[in-house]
């Protein structure tokens, strides 16, 4: 979902092959004192050299995701600014699906707000209005999954390893309606019980809010939304470990959603 072309430089070649090997593998990068310091605009590179090995393996592009659109998740992994990953068919899940969380490293689940692009948006252009664009919003979630040892990272290293980016889970779209997306509880379940609670306004204080700091960002970064596309507007609590078992996600208004999990604990 980039038009940059340019060739990356051979270290963030090498970022991206060992990132690579991390997933499939699932066997987290350690801090060696070997991984180069990368500015963010190499980071951003890096990702887009991943998502481009996803595409030529034959995984479809479905949208963008927004990270640190919260002040939990900010404090949480110690950064301040809002950063985007990609997304493809490969890491979407149908709701109530089953998801094995073997085939991951160290998953963490998150609740979230989800937007529905109703055509084709080149963020770059000078008359593109991705607000307008949305025409649906769900519940979702998002399990995300970091590449580095401890879920330990700074803002370039988490950005290479495409935010994180796992998996996803959207509920039943609904015809948006900005005004009943504001302040609305948002309750994470596993087994009929809550493990996190928060509210739409963690998300940069409305959800909406995002769309717009995502035009921005994604303009910079020469981005596009096909029709259809989904956005993942950001978490709504801090992320917690993906348990096993059937987790949900319910939010007033939009609904619910949830999948099964199973595979082993973390000891």
């Amino acid at each position: 979902m980039t038009t940059d072309t340019a060739a990356p430089a051979p270290h963030v070649q090498g970022v991206v092959d060992r990132l690579e090997r991390a997933e499939t593998s699932r066997t987290p990068v350690g801090d060696d004192g070997t991984w180069p310091a990368l500015t963010l605009d190499e980071a951003y590179a890096a990702q887009a050299l991943l998502c481009a090995r996803r595409t030529a393996r034959g995984e479809h592009e479905t949208g963008l995701k927004l990270g640190f659109t919260s002040a939990a998740k900010m404090r949480q992994m110690g950064v301040s600014d809002l950063i985007v990953g990609r997304l493809t068919d490969a890491m979407r899940i149908a709701e109530g699906d089953l998801l094995d969380r073997t085939a991951l490293i160290h998953p963490r689940v998150e609740p979230e707000v989800a937007f529905r692009v109703g055509r084709d948006v080149e963020l770059a252009a000078p008359d593109a209005d991705l607000v307008s664009s949305v025409d649906a919003v769900a519940p979702a979630m998002e399990v995300i999954d970091s590449r580095y040892e401890g879920f330990t990272f700074d803002l370039p290293r988490v950005v290479a390893d495409n935010t994180s980016a796992a998996r996803y889970v959207t509920g039943a779209w609904m015809p948006l309606d900005p005004r009943a997306l504001g302040n609305l509880a948002v309750t994470l379940r596993t087994d009929g019980r809550d493990t996190a609670l928060g509210s739409t306004s963690a998300i940069l204080g409305h959800p909406m809010r995002t769309l717009t700091r995502l035009q921005a960002l994604g303009a910079r970064l020469g981005l596009r939304l096909r029709a259809g596309a989904v956005v993942l507007a950001g978490a709504a609590t801090a992320a917690v470990p993906l348990p096993v078992g059937h987790v949900e996600v319910a939010i007033p208004t939009l609904g619910r959603v949830g999948i099964h999990v199973e595979g082993a604990r973390d000891e």
